[in-house]
């Protein structure tokens, strides 16, 4: 690339001498002047090259060993500088895909520990409604079979007080249907044998 800017430069400066030449000597025939201007007389050309090569050479010496290093040492510096803010831009970005990857991974065991802890508070929940409604039911049917036992009873007592008004009543009625007393014995065996139909 430096070869290239050299190159470049050099032809620049010949164009650029010679254009200058040529509209220097369109002015000076314009003005009437007989005399041409210098680089353009003949008899001036061989000292006129001489001195184009040694300015051509140091020029070229100059651009070579101080300006072309100097440019190209800036031009790597800055490659260097590109290539490190690149690496460096790369760096970041990979820590922030870790990042983004280590914050995704935590999201998602969170999620499934709030999914666990969930499961396990319904399941805890689940159970002890179950236990409370086993408890409430053997509650309720202890109470129905005392209820039962009760009611059996006080039928049982119910049923034997009626016996008891039947028997009586029934002795009444023939009693009085009759006129004779029946023995107590004879009519609760009546009465008891109407009450098993």
């Amino acid at each position: 690339m430096g070869r290239i800017i050299t190159k470049v430069v050099a032809v620049a400066g010949l164009v650029l001498a010679a254009g200058g030449a040529l509209v220097i000597d369109a002015w000076a025939a314009e003005k009437g002047g007989g005399h041409k201007f210098p680089p353009l007389q003949a008899e001036t050309y061989a000292s006129q090259i001489f001195w184009l090569a040694i300015i051509f050479a140091t020029l070229y010496l100059l651009m070579a060993r101080i300006a072309l290093p100097r440019v190209g040492g800036i031009l790597q510096e800055r490659q260097q500088h590109i290539d490190g803010d690149l690496a460096e831009a790369k760096r970041l970005k990979d820590s922030s895909d870790a990042a983004i990857a280590s914050y995704e991974k935590a999201l998602a065991d969170a999620r499934g520990r709030a999914q666990a802890l969930a499961n396990e508070t319904r399941e805890k929940y689940a159970a002890e409604a179950e236990a409370a409604r086993k408890s409430l039911d053997n509650t309720l049917n202890e109470r129905i079979a005392a209820a039962e036992r009760t009611i059996t009873a006080r039928r049982t007592e119910a049923m034997a007080n009626v016996q008891d008004i039947a028997v009586t009543t029934a002795a009444a009625i023939v009693e009085r249907l009759t006129g004779n007393v029946p023995s107590n014995a004879d009519v609760a065996k009546s009465v008891a044998d109407a009450l098993k139909r």
